[in-house]
């Protein structure tokens, strides 16, 4: 078999960037919590400098995993999901206590690197799209002009030859106003009959409630035979048709082989896995009751992080490169509770500060998606301006943190909670108030939350 090019695992953007342009970038988007974005930083910069070793050395260095240690709500998973972007990696997301809930019996930690490299598979075949793109519209484009064109016979008189150039002649002509109107848009509300692929099959992920991936079985792959594709005739607009066969054309212009070789070679150098709540399976040796469940998900995982090889519907997947990024509160456990194994290969580990009034402040303001930037952009589309005055953010962020401090602390999540009863009022009525500006000053802001957050019922089931 001739080797196929696989793309370069390190895209540009993220190749290009320093560990300092990394926490810059970061920046945009969480606000403070220096020492995790540094850490991740430095782990992405020497996936870079990885790639730039001899081959034999490029082997034997492992990823540093890192763990990030703090409360819920101040920025671990947003820093985890900013970085995969920035580095335009597979990334996925999954939750510890998942493994626990009914002991051996959960899901397979296998699990989590099929999903990944069903999301590797899914970034490359978007790519491969993009590239083919042009293509498949040019060859759906004489598709439907097949469609479209109605055959022209020879005249009956005069010389054979010299009617079928003419008809020749006469159909391309034709063919091409078709081309012109079909471009302009002056067919799209014409109908078409086309063929279209009708399943013949339920589908499998829905059997039971399982993935095929958790029962390892994919019957429709095994015995084609058994399933094979029924297509049906289907009239409908040109302009539907065309995107109908547009992606048909693109399907066969991408060669899946290449597409899953390749997702797993990116999987394999530059996935990340972040494991999240992974304190909820932190249980000391020789526990009784869940604790045993716990434990045994912790060896579980082991070999994953450490390093195996995952079989998956697209072949054979290594884990020695994948970057892990686990994450918890540990409230009431403690890092040293984990297994030692499993503390030995998540050897940088970083405490996330938890957030105050100053840092509300900035999460509602500065971040390039904040909160505040985005109430105003959804209020903009009914026509009405909002406006939030210096005074009323400060009030918003006091009293969020009043709330956290009295109730549970859930971080920055509090804020979404404060802002969405802030607004009630102005979101119900907003299609009524077209053209109007509001302002949000500090006096509106007690006005509807205050009696609220003085109640600590109130505050215990509103906010």
């Amino acid at each position: 078999m001739s080797p196929i090019y696989l793309p370069e695992t390190t895209p540009t953007l993220a190749a290009s960037l320093t560990p300092r342009e990394i926490v810059a970038e970061l920046d945009k988007y969480v606000v403070g919590q220096t020492a995790a974005k540094r850490a991740v930083a430095i782990a992405l910069r020497n996936r870079y400098r990885r790639q730039r070793l001899a081959s034999d050395m490029r082997d034997e260095v492992a990823p540093k995993n890192i763990l990030m240690i703090g409360p819920t709500g101040v920025g671990k998973t947003e820093i985890a999901r900013r970085l995969a972007r920035l580095a335009q990696s597979p990334f996925i997301k999954v939750e510890a206590s998942k493994f626990t809930e009914v002991g051996y019996v959960g899901r397979d930690v296998e699990s989590m690197v099929r999903d990944l490299v069903e999301i590797g598979v899914k970034m490359v075949r978007e790519e491969r799209e993009v590239e083919v793109r042009e293509a498949a519209r040019k060859a759906a484009e004489e598709r439907l002009l097949d469609l479209l064109l109605p055959p022209v016979s020879a005249s009956p008189l005069g010389d054979a030859s010299t009617d079928a150039s003419m008809a020749r002649d006469h159909a391309s002509s034709t063919r091409e106003r078709l081309r012109e109107q079909l471009r302009a848009g002056r067919l799209d509300s014409k109908t078409v009959e086309i063929e279209t692929q009708q399943k013949s099959m339920p589908s499998l992920e829905l059997i039971a409630g399982s993935s095929v991936e958790e029962i390892g079985l994919n019957l429709k792959d095994m015995l084609p035979g058994f399933f094979p594709n029924k297509t049906r005739r289907r009239s409908m607009p040109v302009s539907e048709a065309f995107d109908h066969l547009t992606q048909e054309e693109t399907q066969k212009l991408i060669d899946m082989d290449y597409v899953a070789r390749a997702a797993i070679h990116r999987v394999e150098q530059a996935g990340i896995i972040f494991v999240d709540e992974i304190d909820k399976i932190a249980g000391r040796e020789g526990a009784q009751g869940p604790d045993v469940s716990r434990e045994g998900v912790q060896r579980d995982i082991l070999p994953i992080v450490e390093g195996t090889t995952v079989n998956t519907k697209y072949g054979m997947v290594k884990t020695d490169h994948i970057l892990f990024v686990a994450a918890g509160a540990f409230h009431v456990s403690k890092p040293s509770d984990l297994i030692p194994e499993l503390q030995g290969r998540f050897p940088i580990r970083v405490e996330l500060e938890a957030l105050g009034r100053d840092e509300f402040v900035r999460i509602l303001t500065e971040p390039k998606s904040a909160l505040i930037k985005q109430y105003m952009a959804l209020m903009a589309t009914e026509g009405v301006t909002l406006e939030f005055t210096p005074d009323a953010i400060e009030r918003i962020a006091e009293l969020a943190t009043i709330v956290n401090e009295r109730t549970e602390n859930i971080g920055a999540r509090r804020l979404h909670t404060v802002l969405e009863r802030l607004l009630d009022d102005v979101s119900f009525h907003a299609p009524e108030l077209g053209g109007r500006s509001i302002v949000i000053d500090a006096a509106y802001v007690d006005r509807t939350l205050a009696d609220v957050v003085r109640s600590d019922d109130l505050t215990r089931y509103i906010l």
